[in-house]
C-alpha cells in the first residue's frame, strides 16, 4: 500500500510527472491545488482540459468561486477520496503546490477538532482585509501578531483565525486530535480505515518536491506560463466571470492573475502593468512555496 505525493513550486510540471506515475502504478490523481477546486476558473489556474477528458482527477471543480473552502474542508474531502482509492487497490497520487492543504492532510493541526462555522463565514465573507484585521485585533492581539505578512493580508486565513478564537471562547476545553488512530486494514475485510489525518508512519509514503535550479529559471518559466495563459484566453475568462456576476472579493477570484486582470478590466491599471504585477506575484508565491516546504524533512527534492 502506497501513497505518492508530488508537490513543489508552481510551473515545475507537477501534473505531468503525476500522470507518468499514475500510468506506472495504476494510480488515480488527487488535486492539491487550492485554485483548481473552483469551477469556472480554468485558464489562469492551469486546468488541463484535455487531460480531464481522458483521466479522472479528484477534487477539481468542487465549488463555485463565491464559496469558501478551507484546509479543513480539503482534508476532509481528501481523506474520503484516498480511502476510496485505497479500497479499490489503486495508488492515490496527490498532486499540487498548496502546502497548507498538504500539511493539514499529512500531519493534522492543533485546530483539528474545530469545524467550519458557516454562518460566521457568511457574515465575514464581504468584509475588507482591514476590517478582518481589526476584528482579530479586538479578539486576540497575540494571534494577529503571530501571522506572517502573507497571512495577515489573506482574508481566508483571517476568517479562520477569528473562527477558531470564537469557538474556543465557547468551550474552555477542546479535546485534542485523535493522534492515536493509525491507518490499518482489518483482517479478512476489504476495508481501509483512515485516521483523522494521514500519518507518515502508518503507510508507505513517497513525497517528491519539484523546484527550480535558480530564480532566473523560475522567473523565465512563469513569464512563459503567463504569456501562454493570455494566449489561451485569460482576459476573456475574467470578463465572463464578471459578467456572470462573480466579484473580485469572491474567494475564487482573489487568486493571483484574476486580481490583476480585474484591475485592468475595471480601468485601474494598464494591461502591461497587470501582466507585470501578475508575473511578480507568481514569482513571489513560488519563492514562498519553497520557503515553507523546505522545512518538511519528508520531501525528496528534484530540480527541474
Amino acid at each position: 500500500m502506497k501513497i505518492i505525493i508530488i508537490t513543489g513550486q508552481t510551473a515545475t510540471g507537477k501534473t505531468s510527472l503525476a500522470v507518468k506515475f499514475a500510468r506506472k502504478f495504476k494510480g488515480e490523481l488527487v488535486n492539491c491545488d487550492s485554485r483548481q477546486i473552483y469551477k469556472y476558473i480554468d485558464v489562469i489556474t492551469g486546468k488541463d482540459k484535455r487531460l480531464l477528458k481522458t483521466r479522472k482527477i479528484w477534487l477539481i471543480d468542487l465549488i463555485k468561486p463565491d464559496q469558501y473552502f478551507s484546509s479543513f474542508d480539503y482534508k476532509e474531502s481528501a481523506l474520503r477520496v484516498v480511502k476510496d482509492i485505497l479500497t479499490r487497490r489503486k495508488t492515490p497520487i496527490i498532486v499540487g503546490g498548496t502546502y497548507l492543504y498538504l500539511k493539514h492532510l499529512l500531519y493534522g493541526v492543533e485546530t483539528e477538532n474545530i469545524p467550519p462555522d458557516r454562518l460566521l463565514r457568511r457574515k465575514l465573507a464581504n468584509k475588507k482585509v482591514e476590517n478582518l484585521q481589526e476584528i482579530l485585533r479586538i479578539l486576540d492581539v497575540p494571534s494577529l501578531n503571530r501571522l506572517s505578512h502573507s497571512e495577515i493580508n489573506n482574508p481566508q486565513r483571517l476568517i479562520r483565525k477569528i473562527e477558531i478564537i470564537k469557538f474556543r471562547a465557547k468551550r474552555q476545553h477542546i479535546e485534542p486530535p485523535r493522534f492515536d488512530i493509525a491507518l490499518q486494514k482489518p483482517k479478512n475485510e476489504n476495508i481501509i480505515i483512515l485516521p483523522d489525518y494521514l500519518r507518515l508512519n502508518s503507510i508507505n509514503f513517497k513525497i517528491i518536491g519539484l523546484k527550480f535550479k535558480n530564480n532566473d529559471d523560475l522567473k523565465k518559466a512563469i513569464e512563459q506560463r503567463v504569456e501562454k495563459r493570455l494566449e489561451q484566453g485569460a482576459i476573456e475568462e475574467v470578463k465572463n466571470l464578471l459578467t456572470i456576476g462573480f466579484k473580485s472579493t469572491d474567494p475564487g477570484l482573489k487568486t493571483i492573475g484574476y486580481q490583476q486582470l480585474i484591475n485592468f478590466l475595471e480601468g485601474r491599471i494598464s494591461k502591461e502593468e497587470a501582466i507585470k504585477q501578475w508575473i511578480t506575484k507568481e514569482v513571489q508565491y513560488a519563492k514562498r512555496q519553497y520557503a515553507f516546504m523546505k522545512k518538511d524533512p519528508h520531501i525528496s527534492w528534484r530540480e527541474v
